[in-house]
């Protein structure tokens, strides 16, 4: 694998639901020692400085560390697991799904199970499974196996089991946790592509915590930094399957900026200048709009008084499974065109976007 590849793979395959991003901030910060000055906030993000010719403007570039995944909330005497889900889950994707829960033991691996459709009435045949009704079987003899023997205490966490992967044609890769390891990877690209270039500011790569239960660490990261500008780097939705078509992203048409999502309307000053910048430098966009859900752009543009913000994203099917699949013309394209706007982002520049 080349680096680019080594990085995706690292960082993906590593475990981080919400509250639980340890190994993930490990990771980006043995990339960036060397290459940023690296802090934390008391949630556990994760900021990365790189400072330029000027102390001033400050950008902040936000990828969110945690997944979509599961808390241990109940062991039962039959020694199946019951769980919380942390993030948005759909039903219809959880059931046969592999899971491993993290115990103080080590990894324990299971499977989401329910009642057999064999014994279904025709009425719950017709219906979606519960998520109250599911459970995890880690073919525990009973709660004292599960619990004495295995390690499993409530609390823990549970992460999608599923690998990083190079698809047949290799411009496609699929993993789990695009939903925002690739964000994390994109401002780890930028800080490193920047060294050795004049950037008239000071560039601030985030890994935030707890996006996916309500933008928590985007809230206390944006304190510590307080930005000039924010550029939240994200996952779009792609709408190149079948059904999908109501959304505007196609994978290996360039990275897309969200003209709307349920947190944030982007400064249009800015999202004129990226869409400038991308056409000035060869790069495709997409566009596209997203009405449920929100970014850590949704955070940032309120913070203090006010944070001139979009979001980059790169698009990806299936997002908010055990997998998803981008396209890697798009997510190198991504990078390109963070590293070009910070160039340009001076202090000139930031005054030009901030005034009436």
């Amino acid at each position: 694998m080349d680096n680019t590849l080594t990085l995706l793979k690292e960082i993906t395959d590593a475990p981080g639901v919400p509250g639980f991003e340890h190994e993930v901030r490990k990771i980006i910060r043995t990339y960036l020692e060397g290459y940023a000055e690296i802090s934390t906030d008391r949630l556990g993000s994760i900021i990365c400085k790189k400072p330029g010719t000027a102390d001033g403007p400050r950008i902040m570039l936000a990828g969110h560390m945690d997944e979509i995944g599961f808390m241990v909330s109940k062991v039962t005497k039959e020694g199946f697991i019951k769980f919380q889900t942390l993030g948005g889950w759909w039903s219809q994707v959880m059931l046969g799904q592999k899971v491993i829960i993290k115990t103080g033991k080590g990894d324990i691996t299971g499977i989401i199970g329910s009642k057999p459709p064999h014994i279904l009435s025709a009425d719950e045949r017709n219906k979606v499974v519960d998520k109250d009704d599911m459970f995890i079987d880690v073919c525990a003899a009973d709660e004292k196996e599960a619990t004495e023997e295995f390690g499993i205490r409530l609390g823990d966490a549970i992460v999608p089991d599923a690998q990083f992967t190079v698809m047949k044609n290799e411009k496609y890769l699929m993993a789990k946790a695009w939903d925002d390891r690739l964000g994390c990877a994109l401002f780890i690209e930028v800080l490193k592509a920047l060294q050795g270039v004049e950037h008239g500011n000071t560039v601030y790569g985030v890994g935030t915590v707890q996006e996916e239960v309500g933008l928590r660490g985007a809230t206390t990261s944006s304190f510590v930094v307080n930005p000039d500008i924010g550029i939240a780097l994200e996952v779009g939705i792609a709408g190149d399957t079948p059904g999908a078509e109501k959304m505007s992203e196609k994978l290996g048409k360039g990275p897309a900026i969200l003209l709307y999502d349920a947190s944030m309307v982007p400064h249009v000053k800015l999202r004129n200048f990226v869409i400038d910048v991308a056409k000035e430098v060869g790069i495709p966009l997409q566009f596209d709009v997203m009405p449920g859900g929100g970014t850590d752009a949704g955070r940032m543009h309120i913070n203090g008084r006010g944070v001139p913000s979009l979001v980059i994203a790169v698009p990806t099917r299936y997002i908010h499974s055990h997998y998803g699949i981008i396209h890697r013309d798009d997510y190198e394209q991504a990078v390109k065109l963070v590293v070009e706007l910070v160039k340009r982002l001076d202090a000139a520049k930031v005054s030009e976007l901030n005034a009436d």
